[in-house]
């Protein structure tokens, strides 16, 4: 808990949470916050480039905040040269003189949390309901509440984009291969995500491309090199086509060495037939051999109706639902990254625009916050709030959230 309640204590400085009298250090000189500085939620001094003014002395430079003075030898700071340019030490307790690295008596003040901010946040870290903070969200003024979601849409999208800046590096700036990797991720819906990834990195287009007008040399190469050639079965696959697929396999393999991966890897189990791998794959074969989903297409589409549409002729089986994901998780996210890299502002609203036109997912994160009072309309909002479960709510990281800013302000 202290740790927590350390964080508290930053917040309390960041806000400038401040009591009604004058800061003074613990040596009675008047402390002036003209700046608090900038929150470092990594390695070093909590504060960044703070403005204050110390009896008469102006200083810029860094703060470090406690909940003990001694906690500054109990962390090793008084060796770190990370810790030589702090100009302040903020505690809840001066229990001792605190001196930096170079030998310099560091000046202290003690700072106390308002007792209601720390009755709200006790009771908001103690709460096992999920969203934790569901008593204020009815209250939240609705421009609020916009703001946050989309700040937090954006944040999922940078996410998204992390991957899609590693598969560029891994593919030397392959943007086809980037999209054609994140849309067999994306079809593998979870279960399979993985393996549909490593087995789309393991694809050199140059050589599909070669027999891209035969579908049956399409099927062969996918199913080969993803090991599920004696898996394939179902409706339209009898055993004149399997025999054709393992010819041309045996034909393609020996022309550019290519190996298979391990059949183990894909899951089929609890699965519908309709979201077997060996479905997908031939999906994504026939799409590729008929060229439907390429980039040029997809950042050349001029408003977000092509866009679905481009998808929809391409993979005409998917359902609605299963149509929404991948134009969440891989149109969207490859326009924005793709805009970004180019400098196309046009291009990266219309992956918000794509977000906002698409109905908000439907699962127990979405409902959870639907019970809990807020709107959830589009997918925009469902990815925001996606986004705030993962990287807030489970980290109990309610200090840096904008909702667990207003709860710890309520009455």
């Amino acid at each position: 808990m202290d740790a927590l309640m350390e964080q508290l204590l930053q917040y309390v400085w960041k806000h400038r949470m401040f009591p009604l009298t004058p800061l003074t250090t613990t040596e009675g000189e008047r402390v002036e916050v003209l700046d608090p500085g900038l929150w470092n939620h990594d390695a070093g001094p909590d504060f960044f480039n703070a403005k204050l003014r110390i009896g008469t002395q102006d200083w810029v430079g860094n703060v470090e905040v406690h909940l003990r003075s001694s906690d500054w030898y109990r962390h090793g700071h008084e060796d770190d040269l990370a810790y030589e340019n702090v100009v302040l030490h903020v505690v809840g307790e001066a229990d001792r003189e605190v001196t930096t690295p170079g030998g310099r008596l560091l000046p202290q003040i003690e700072l106390t949390v308002p007792a209601e901010v720390e009755a709200n946040f006790k009771q908001l870290m103690a709460e096992e309901s999920f969203p934790p903070c569901y008593r204020v969200i009815p209250t939240l003024p609705s421009v609020k509440v916009r703001s946050w979601l989309n700040a937090l849409t954006v944040e999922r999208l940078e996410q998204k984009i992390e991957r899609i800046d590693a598969l560029l590096q891994r593919t030397r700036g392959d943007w086809e291969q980037v999209l054609f990797v994140t849309l067999a991720r994306t079809l593998g819906f979870g279960v399979n995500s993985d393996p549909f990834e490593q087995w789309a990195l393991g694809i050199d287009l140059s050589q599909v491309g070669k027999h891209r007008d035969q579908l049956e040399q399409v099927e062969a190469f996918f199913l080969g090199t993803a090991g599920l050639l004696d898996r394939a079965q179902g409706e339209g696959i009898d055993e004149a086509r399997r025999a054709l697929w393992e010819r041309e396999w045996r034909f393609l393999s020996s022309k550019f060495g290519l190996k298979s991966m391990e059949s183990q890897q894909w899951k089929y189990m609890r699965m519908r037939p309709q979201n077997f791998p060996h479905v997908r794959l031939l999906q994504l074969a026939r799409m590729y051999h008929e060229g439907q989903a390429s980039l040029s297409r997809l950042v050349g589409a001029t408003d977000v109706a092509a866009i679905r549409a481009m998808f929809h002729e391409a993979l005409p089986q998917l359902q609605a639902a299963s149509l929404d994901l991948l134009l969440i998780n891989t149109a969207a996210p490859v326009l924005f990254a793709h805009g970004r890299q180019h400098g196309c502002e046009e291009r990266m609203d219309q992956a918000f625009q794509l977000l906002e036109s698409i109905k908000a997912e439907s699962n127990y994160i979405t409902r959870a916050w639907r019970q809990a009072g807020l709107v959830v309309g589009t997918a925009a909002d469902s990815q925001a709030l996606i986004q705030l479960r993962k990287r807030y709510c489970d980290r109990r990281d309610c200090l840096r959230c904008r909702f667990g800013a207003e709860y710890l302000r309520k009455q």
